[in-house]
């Protein structure tokens, strides 16, 4: 009787984000430049990669800067891209970018986020629009940090104060999905997802939504003291960054829609 090897840590990691991906052994392979029946042999176990081999599977599978480590620490090699936090010595380029973005964006709100939607910094004009709600309720917070989904959908947060709550539900939720999508073994935001559709409610949201045009930019209204406060946010990363937090930190800005919440926030800034 034929004993079965059992699959190396390795090989089940692979064949899960191929999986993930949804590309057959041939796909990959055109994607990768390596050959079909070489990755058929690592996935089975027969043969064992190198370095450069994992970095070209990982690459052409789109991972996240975290997943490549343990694909990497999966076949026995050292990670290779380091995970600091924003007050480590080496991130303060990061960190001065990230300030100069948010005072420049001023009197407007801006923020920058981690990859689960926990915020990390945000701008003088956020503080004062989160102050029209009042303190944050402790519900809100995630990993000890304010998190903006729970923030925007919870009647705890804006959602009371978003009348157009039935527009920008499912682009937010389309938005949280496809994150989800790209980052698949983040438990986090696969339950944070699945919260953010129980506290949709009445907003119907469907799977087969996912591959729908989401439009460049989403308006946002909230009504508050007896104005309509009007704003579209506009989200950015870094695109070329080799360390785990940098790469998973991202930047929204909002921009006023119309000359009532331009002149409000001007005037709050004065």
């Amino acid at each position: 009787m034929e004993i079965k090897q059992p699959i190396s840590p390795f090989s089940a990691v692979l064949k899960k984000w191929r999986n993930y991906r949804k590309l057959s052994q041939l796909a990959l392979s055109l994607e990768a430049n390596i050959s079909q029946r070489h990755i058929s042999f690592l996935e089975s176990g027969r043969s064992r990669p190198g370095k450069d081999t994992i970095l070209q599977l990982a690459d052409a599978l789109d991972m996240p800067l975290r997943d490549r480590n343990q694909l990497l620490i999966s076949a026995g090699f050292s990670p290779i891209y380091n995970e600091r936090t924003l007050n480590d010595a080496a991130m303060t380029s990061i960190n001065s970018a990230l300030n100069m973005m948010l005072a420049h964006h001023e009197p407007f709100p801006a923020l920058v986020v981690d990859r689960n939607w926990n915020l990390h910094m945000a701008n003088q004009a956020t503080n004062k629009l989160l102050g029209l709600i009042g303190p944050p309720d402790s519900t809100l917070f995630a990993e000890n940090k304010l998190n903006i989904y729970r923030l925007t959908f919870s009647d705890k947060g804006f959602r009371p104060f978003i009348s157009n709550w039935q527009e920008i539900a499912n682009p937010l939720l389309l938005r949280l999905q496809r994150e989800v999508n790209a980052d698949p073994d983040n438990s986090f935001l696969n339950a944070l997802f699945d919260e953010m559709q129980t506290l949709a409610g009445s907003c119907h949201y469907s799977s087969a939504d996912i591959a729908a045009t989401i439009a460049p930019v989403l308006s946002v209204h909230i009504r508050v003291a007896n104005m309509e406060l009007k704003l579209f946010s506009m989200v950015s990363a870094f695109g070329t960054a080799l360390d785990v937090t940098a790469s998973e930190l991202k930047v929204e800005t909002f921009f006023p829609a119309d000359e009532l919440t331009r002149q409000f926030f001007k005037t709050q800034s004065e």
